[in-house]
């Protein structure tokens, strides 16, 4: 199982509210086989029109681990392209006031983990990643916190999708393979069952 305890690593600020999953990854890139190369995709559409000032363009933010919205991020469409985006590009966590309730269900089907904290404390973390972009943040699980520099903040997560990252639950598929012994067991016992090795 892969457990999700905590994410270290330098942050992105995208400010605004209501950001949709069209603006996330615009409707012309769902048409593909796989999740590969949307990470390039993502904001393809604000990205063209801010002419290389969006933060996903901005040097100082390439290889940020963490992601830091505003409130009901991931609105919209229910489209899974919209996390897989953000993560295929390099985000691992994402800190906002709060997120579309299928857009975060989606992250969490991932491993991706999608906190929320107070307005005030998301200002503050905005404010100083445009300020200082090479800050260090830590997302602590285990505790609810998140780290930026010298500042601490609580975050808060469902309890139940909490132990999910922490047992490494989230991971449906790995439970299905670490259980494949058990499955083909029961499944040998059910007479609608025939197993074929064609």
């Amino acid at each position: 199982m892969n457990r999700v305890t905590s994410v270290s690593g330098r942050g992105i600020p995208l400010v605004g509210n209501d950001i949709d999953t069209d603006r996330i990854i615009p409707a012309r890139f769902l048409r593909c086989v796989t999740f590969d190369g949307l990470g390039k995709q993502v904001f393809a559409d604000d990205r063209t029109q801010a002419q290389g000032q969006h933060p996903f363009d901005a040097p100082q933010y390439q290889g940020a681990k963490f992601l830091v919205v505003n409130r009901n991020f991931g609105c919209g469409s229910s489209r899974e392209h919209a996390p897989q985006a953000i993560t295929r590009w390099g985000i691992e966590a994402l800190i906002g006031e709060s997120f579309a309730e299928i857009f975060f269900g989606n992250c969490v089907a991932m491993g991706t983990p999608c906190v929320t904290a107070e307005s005030e404390v998301v200002s503050h973390l905005q404010k100083t990643l445009m300020e200082t972009p090479k800050v260090d943040m830590q997302l602590d699980l285990e505790r609810m916190q998140v780290h930026c520099g010298d500042f601490t903040a609580p975050v808060s997560m469902d309890k139940g999708v909490q132990q999910m990252f922490l047992s490494g639950a989230w991971d449906a598929c790995g439970q299905l393979v670490a259980q494949a012994d058990a499955i083909k067991a029961i499944a040998a016992k059910l007479p609608y069952i025939s197993w074929s090795r064609t």
